[in-house]
């Protein structure tokens, strides 16, 4: 009985606050992943919208996000990351529940781009949030766990998803965005009844203005180092399912037991793969594996072209592994990197402006590593590991260059 308590307790985050913040993931996650797993779906059959207007709303709505991303999360700073995580969720919950009501493209273009401001408020208040309430020394388990029971939630999401298009129906459709916005909703009152958080106490001198975070180049510079290694997943996700559908003899099926592999990695290694992250030596070292696995899966993949039946499957999923552990090392550093190397008063509009950069290399990075990829019969998947290792050999420069540069509120006012 014992040793099962002591594999359970592996499993569940630390009881009071952390297990709030792991559960409240998890919820949120069942909404909406319930929603994505049939959302264009559900846009094309129960809205009426012919694909290149679903195209068009979803760019529009990236782009809303990719803009939205740091003046929301100079908001959060200001008004507070609970409030902030609130107020999105409430907005995020009625948009879901108006999906249906949009009759017609205009109206739908209105719902999505409300429904992604919302989300990108919510988390924005989510990381201010969680930096100021939960200690230093538990940070990074503490996001690993949430981002474990995330996936958790996820997965069971795309369960409901599945079951609700299965039913083939309008009325099935419509469990999708119900499901969605009562998730979301019962998120909303999950967070509002989480304890305050101790705000960071105020900064001598003037109020420093957010533009001065835009200037703060060695930040910047570490944000597009995230942005590029993010692109790994982009990498995985879209590209290298579809070289091996078109360029390997891999059998479809196989695309599902990949992504498959990728979820329980996530889920039940997450929590290890962050140890060692609580530091800034540790966080960097992470960052660097990071890039060096994501840079040695890229010739695997290629390798994939030139090998046929079980072992190509193989190769794919020892590629999938490494994309996978490059998920994992990638986002505990970057928790570490993102909170604690910024002012504590300003971690909304410093996340914020990470998350655009990352943006901006995910609207310009997709269509070249595809064209590599794919169109060069081969050969590009050894330039995109050498961006990888590229990214991998700047990382120790890049985050001594922000580890000298002071960045208090007199040097970012001063920038």
């Amino acid at each position: 009985m014992n040793a099962l308590w002591g594999r359970i307790g592996k499993i569940l985050p630390p009881p009071g606050l952390p297990r709030a913040l792991a559960f409240q993931s998890a919820l949120y996650a069942v909404g909406n992943g319930t929603f994505l797993t049939g959302s264009v779906v559900f846009f094309s059959l129960y809205v009426g919208l012919e694909p290149v207007q679903i195209g068009i709303g979803l760019s529009v709505a990236g782009f809303v996000g990719l803009a939205g991303s740091f003046p929301f999360g100079h908001l959060a700073d200001r008004i507070g990351g609970r409030r902030a995580w609130v107020a999105g969720a409430i907005a995020e919950a009625a948009a879901f529940a108006a999906y249906p009501l949009a009759d017609g493209f205009a109206l739908f273009l209105l719902v999505i781009c409300t429904q992604t401001a919302a989300e990108t408020l919510a988390n924005a208040g989510r990381v201010v949030y969680t930096a100021a309430v939960v200690p230093k020394e538990n940070r990074v388990r503490v996001m690993a766990f949430a981002r474990a029971y995330l996936n958790v939630g996820f997965t069971v999401g795309s369960g409901i998803g599945a079951l609700a298009l299965a039913l083939d129906s309008r009325p099935g459709l419509l469990i999708l965005v119900l499901t969605a916005a009562a998730g979301t909703a019962l998120n909303a009152v999950f967070v509002a009844r989480m304890p305050h958080a101790v705000a960071p106490p105020p900064a001598e001198g003037e109020r420093p203005s957010p533009w001065g975070v835009l200037r703060d180049r060695p930040f910047t510079g570490l944000a597009v180092l995230f942005g590029v290694l993010w692109l790994h997943s982009t990498v995985w996700a879209e590209i290298l399912p579809l070289w091996a559908i078109t360029m390997t003899d891999a059998p479809k099926p196989v695309l599902g037991a990949l992504f498959a592999l990728n979820t329980a990695m996530a889920v039940l290694l997450q929590v290890r793969a962050a140890r060692g992250a609580d530091t800034l030596t540790g966080s960097t070292r992470l960052l660097r594996r990071s890039a060096l696995l994501a840079a040695v899966a890229c010739p695997i993949v290629a390798l994939s072209g030139w090998t046929g039946g079980w072992v190509t499957v193989a190769v794919l999923a020892v590629a999938v592994v490494l994309f996978t552990g490059t998920e994992l090392w990638l986002s505990s550093a970057q928790w570490y990197l993102n909170t604690e190397l910024p002012p504590a008063g300003q971690r909304g509009a410093y996340v914020g402006m990470s998350r655009s950069m990352g943006g901006l290399a995910k609207m310009v990075g997709p269509a070249g590593f595809t064209v590599l990829a794919i169109e060069t019969g081969g050969w590009g998947w050894w330039v995109i590991g050498g961006v990888f290792a590229l990214c991998g050999a700047l990382c120790l420069p890049v985050v001594r260059w922000v580890e000298r540069t002071p960045r208090n509120v007199a040097a970012v006012t001063a920038a």
